[in-house]
This record gives C-alpha cells, sequence and structure tokens, in this order.
C-alpha cells in the first residue's frame, strides 16, 4: 500500500499496531515451527540415508548372484522359474501426524512363510540366495519408500513456512513499521500545526486586549 493512500488518524495508527503485533506472533509461531520440522527433517534423513545405503548394498549383492545364475542357466529358465510368487503378502496404509501435517505409513504385513516354488534340480543355489535375499528386503524397502515420501513432504512444507517467515519478517513487518512510523509524523506535525495556530490566536487575542 502507497503511503498517500493511508488515512494518517489515530484509528489508523492503533489499527496498525494491533495487525503488528499479531504479525510478530504469526511470524515467531511460524519460525518455531520450521525449526521444529527441521529437527524432525534431520532425524528422518538420517534413517534414510542408513537404510538406502542398506539397500544399495544388499541389491548389489544380489544382482552379482542373479549374475552368476544366468551364467549357469538360460533367461527363459530364470523367468519360468520366477512366475511364481516366493509368499503372499498385503500392505497397511495409514497415517501420522508431523507437525499437523499428515504423512502416509505402510507397514508390511507377510502372509504366511517364505516358500521357493520352483524345483532345485535344475536352478543353481546362486539364484536361490538371491530370491531369499530379495525377498527379506521387502519390508525394509516399503519402509525406505515410507521415509522418502515423509521427506519430501517435509522438505516441501519446510519451504513453504520459509516462505511465509520470510514475508512476514522481509515484507509485512517493515511495510507496517513504515506505515507506523508515516502516520505518526503526520499526527506530530499536525499536533504542531495546531500548536503554533494556538499560539499565534493567543498573540492576536492578546494584541487586541492590549490596543483596548
Amino acid at each position: 500500500m502507497a503511503l498517500t493512500q493511508i488515512n494518517p488518524t489515530r484509528m489508523e495508527l492503533t489499527k496498525l499496531k494491533r495487525q503488528l503485533a499479531t504479525a510478530k506472533r504469526g511470524h515467531k509461531l511460524l519460525k518455531d515451527k520450521q525449526d521444529e520440522m527441521v529437527r524432525q527433517f534431520m532425524l528422518i534423513i538420517k534413517r534414510n540415508d542408513a537404510l538406502r545405503t542398506e539397500m544399495e548394498e544388499k541389491l548389489a549383492y544380489i544382482i552379482r548372484k542373479f549374475d552368476q545364475a544366468k551364467m549357469k542357466m538360460s533367461y527363459e529358465g530364470i523367468v519360468e522359474a520366477l512366475m511364481v510368487p516366493t509368499s503372499d503378502a498385503k500392505l497397511e496404509i495409514g497415517t501420522k501426524t508431523i507437525m499437523n501435517m499428515k504423512t502416509p505409513t505402510i507397514h508390511f504385513v507377510e502372509d504366511g512363510k517364505l516358500d521357493l516354488t520352483y524345483g532345485f534340480a535344475f536352478t543353481p543355489s546362486q539364484l536361490d540366495e538371491a530370491v531369499l535375499q530379495l525377498s527379506s528386503m521387502l519390508p525394509k524397502l516399503i519402509e525406505l519408500s515410507e521415509i522418502e515420501k515423509t521427506c519430501d513432504m517435509l522438505a516441501f512444507e519446510i519451504e513453504k513456512t520459509r516462505r511465509r517467515v520470510n514475508a512476514i519478517e522481509y515484507i509485512m513487518m517493515p511495510n507496517m513499521k513504515e506505515q507506523i512510523h508515516y502516520i505518526t509524523s503526520k499526527l506530530e506535525d499536525n499536533e504542531r500545526s495546531n500548536i503554533i495556530r494556538l499560539m499565534k490566536s493567543k498573540e492576536i487575542v492578546l494584541a487586541k486586549n492590549g490596543q483596548n
């Protein structure tokens, strides 16, 4: 708002001072929220990094085992051996709240024991090991997907909150302070002008009384 568009009255001054006090409280609450979200984000990102590193190492090991298995049997043989799932499983989807923000939760529920569904006569041991290792990784892979989604949502919310904090701190509050200063100056100028007019009026009255 341009300063020339502001009505320099005491009522407007009082309203701006209330708005500034509210903006300061809102700024503090948002800043506290941002700091807590950053703290939560750092805890989650540490778990994410550790889990991702573990999964990458295991996947590299499993890929090596699959490569070894492929050298001992045909591609068609591997596809045929892996056509039937080794076990049944289901996912339980839910939500949890982090700083008033709902994030997804995914729980892996295994239904039954792991069972290799192909015959062992024509498959190498490397394929068995790769399948067993990959199946055991599934719960942690699902956990990793949950954590990474939470990290993405927290990062977006932190950035959105940071923009709000900066808008209040560097745009809204300085504008309000400038407007308050402008109105205060105008009111002081008006008050000085009134005092000068009263003094001149008094001088005129005293001069007239002296002549009489």
